[in-house]
């Protein structure tokens, strides 16, 4: 099963169509650190993400995993081991927090891009998150709570994203 977000308003799972918004600066195939571009191409997704003390963990298919105060996800060009992976957070090092003030993060399923082996300085922290008014993000794709709450269960751990 594939995801597809065929254009900035649009994410498309089969005959389901959910309204989602993307990067401030649109899709790029040359994505760079903070340059607010979603990358093209097609993806695996990873575990879903969640915040246990704001929700009930959702039914999906995916891998659940529990967000807490210490997690981040590093986009910190000056730690490659680090970058663009999940660690525990630490002073020194830049990193997108999960555990949010704002709602954003209460659901999130990172894409994989440029997370194998990741590429210094071509983009990190590439989620699917919530959004309650659908302003152009960071790089990352969102949707309303409810249309994410049907897209996980939709989706399995093998599915993919495509981004045009």
């Amino acid at each position: 099963m594939t995801i597809l977000v065929k254009n900035k308003h649009t994410l498309q799972i089969n005959e389901f169509k959910f309204r989602c918004c993307i990067g401030q600066k649109g899709s790029t195939k040359n994505k760079k650190e903070g340059d607010k571009k979603t990358p093209k191409g097609t993806f695996e997704i990873e575990n879903l993400y969640y915040r246990k003390d704001r929700k009930e963990k959702p039914s999906t298919l995916l891998r659940c995993v529990e967000i807490d105060k210490e997690m981040g996800w590093c986009d910190d060009v000056r730690f490659p081991k680090k970058y663009n992976k999940l660690f525990k957070i630490k002073k020194k090092i830049k990193y997108e927090k999960l555990k949010r003030k704002d709602h954003k993060y209460d659901l999130i399923i990172p894409i994989k891009y440029n997370f194998k082996k990741p590429i210094i300085g071509q983009g990190s922290c590439i989620f699917i998150h919530i959004t309650k008014d659908y302003k152009p993000t960071a790089g990352c794709i969102a949707l309303k709570e409810k249309d994410f709450l049907i897209m996980i269960k939709l989706i399995k751990k093998n599915s993919k994203i495509k981004i045009y």
